[in-house]
């Protein structure tokens, strides 16, 4: 039902033919991170409740993901629900809370289809049950695929995931407090929908050599030819990492 509404209220424009994911690109990223922001917005600009702004950014989620799983991206971690973001309208955090699983649940053979493992990043003590369930359920039913790996960070922030880390090291070094994070691997290209140019406490460790890249464009509307002009600006750039 929410699909059907959203194709009789919104006027979906024909993508422009995709850049071919067999093209070389030279200095693709290994590991991209996304701020999706911009759901409620992109849902208020065309009248429509901001509910279904993060319906329509969860459906582009998928495209996305298999996109950047056709151009061999080891990695893409996306920040879907911050630490921050109990603070909501009681209605919009309850919708984000209950309508994964509706999601999940729907698309279950997709997912086991997929090439892309799934792994949820965040904490788990602040979620019903039966979501949590439903998230162990999808990451059962990924863990053994070869292609992309998803990051969907959901109760996460990088402060949480950091004070955590501190109380695993004993010794600190760069490499004990990498291993002691949820997400160990360092981010080579950063990606911010939505117009704000900000990093909202996320991924600060992995971040802190990334190249970073920031969009008006609302996230239900980054398409795969948006994603592939991120690709082309990063091949742009030279990464020095404080050498010349």
């Amino acid at each position: 039902m929410v699909g059907s509404f959203l194709f009789k209220f919104v006027i979906i424009k024909k993508e422009k033919a995709d850049i071919n994911p067999m093209k070389k690109i030279s200095n693709l990223p290994n590991h991209i991170a996304i701020i999706l922001d911009g759901n409620g917005r992109w849902a208020k600009k065309r009248g429509l409740p901001r509910s279904l702004g993060h319906y329509q950014g969860g459906m582009n989620l998928v495209t996305i993901a298999n996109y950047a799983d056709t151009y061999g991206i080891k990695q893409l971690s996306v920040y879907a629900f911050s630490t921050e973001n109990w603070n909501r309208p009681e209605d919009e955090v309850n919708y984000l809370m209950t309508k994964p699983i509706e999601m999940i649940e729907k698309n279950l053979e997709k997912f086991e289809k997929s090439r892309i493992k799934i792994v949820f990043k965040g904490r788990r003590d602040r979620i019903s049950k039966l979501l949590l369930d439903t998230i162990e359920k999808l990451e059962l039913l990924t863990k053994d695929h070869v292609g992309m790996t998803l990051n969907i960070c959901f109760d996460y922030g990088s402060y949480d995931e950091l004070l955590t880390a501190f109380g695993k090291v004993k010794t600190f070094t760069k490499e004990a407090l990498s291993e002691a994070l949820m997400i160990k691997e360092p981010v080579d290209l950063l990606i911010r929908t939505g117009g704000e140019q900000r990093l909202s406490n996320f991924m600060l460790w992995q971040i802190s050599y990334a190249e970073l890249y920031f969009t008006k464009t609302y996230w239900p509307a980054f398409n795969k030819r948006a994603f592939d002009k991120a690709l082309i600006d990063y091949s742009k750039r030279k990464r020095r990492f404080g050498g010349l």
